[in-house]
């Protein structure tokens, strides 16, 4: 009886840390970084609502946690043709599909509704318009076209929306001009990382743009040419009157070095100038959004 109990608990925490895992806890923080931004960006009027933050990072945290089980459930037979997921809880085994659609769906549902209750209409819509766009948009459009990259830069660049409505109200210029550096960012990002797993990408079917032209002419292409965008969208916070100078040359210092990334692994095609992009990339956006906040000015009529 004591040695099944004490196997019980490591067993127990396994399957805690699995169904974790189904949430992608890093994915997520990211989700409630950009989130946050656009809570504190949208928010205008005094005192600041701390509470109302809280919640908003909550119901965000649930649905998105809940949105991302839902795709490992979906995605599970690609995963398990692909050597960097292979060994994620379902296509190893470790969870039954059914448990991860309860939990999935569960969660999701749980964070929307709440958000909707206690934030507000407006970005509990847009967090349910992340989910559904992402769930029955995005994912089947993987096995489908390269365009799915662009498609999924949508739902990825909606959570600063959410955050700037729960703020605010309503869904202003500013939180259009973050969507914008948001969405245009993530070309780049995706087709970097892309590029370094194409051949896992093409053993599960997934028609990302290197897979589709693998001699790398058009994905150089339009990772130059999103990040040339982003260089000039990312300047627009200051133009508008939410961030400040400061924010506009560490935003333009930011673009220039991606840029230069960018025509450097144009120009190779190699592994290694793909890797310096997408570490270039993982701090290009947190330092950015940081900077926005700390600059931002503090009346905007937006």
């Amino acid at each position: 009886m004591i040695e099944s109990g004490t196997l019980a608990v490591p067993q127990t925490g396994r399957r805690l840390g699995d169904f974790l895992a189904l949430t992608k806890p890093r994915v997520v923080t990211m989700v409630l970084l950009t989130t946050l931004v656009g809570y504190y960006l949208g928010a205008t009027a005094a005192p600041f609502d701390y509470w109302r933050l809280l919640a908003t990072l909550i119901g965000t945290a649930l649905a998105a946690g809940g949105t991302l089980a839902l795709n490992q459930y979906l995605e599970r037979h690609a995963d398990a043709r692909m050597e960097r997921t292979r060994d994620r809880p379902l296509p190893d085994g470790r969870l039954a599909p059914l448990d991860a659609l309860i939990f999935g769906a569960g969660l999701t549902a749980t964070g929307i509704v709440f958000l909707a209750l206690v934030v507000g209409p407006v970005p509990a819509f847009v967090i349910a318009a992340v989910t559904a766009s992402y769930l029955f948009v995005y994912t089947p459009l993987k096995t489908r076209t390269s365009l799915c990259s662009v498609v999924g830069a949508i739902p990825g660049a909606l959570p600063p929306v959410a955050g700037w409505a729960a703020a605010s109200g309503e869904i202003g210029l500013g939180a259009w001009v973050l969507f914008a550096i948001m969405f245009l960012w993530q070309i780049p990002h995706t087709l970097a990382i892309a590029q370094l797993y194409r051949d896992d990408y093409a053993r599960a079917g997934i028609r990302v743009l290197p897979v589709v032209a693998p001699d790398g002419t058009i994905t150089a292409r339009q990772i130059i040419s999103n990040s040339v965008a982003l260089l000039g969208v990312a300047l627009l916070p200051t133009l508008i009157g939410m961030a400040g100078p400061v924010y506009f040359l560490v935003a333009l210092v930011l673009g220039l070095v991606l840029c230069g990334l960018s025509l450097r692994l144009a120009h190779s095609g190699g592994t290694t100038d793909a890797r310096r992009l997408l570490f270039a990339t993982l701090i290009h956006l947190p330092l950015l959004l940081a900077t926005m906040a700390i600059d931002k000015v503090p009346v905007s009529p937006w």
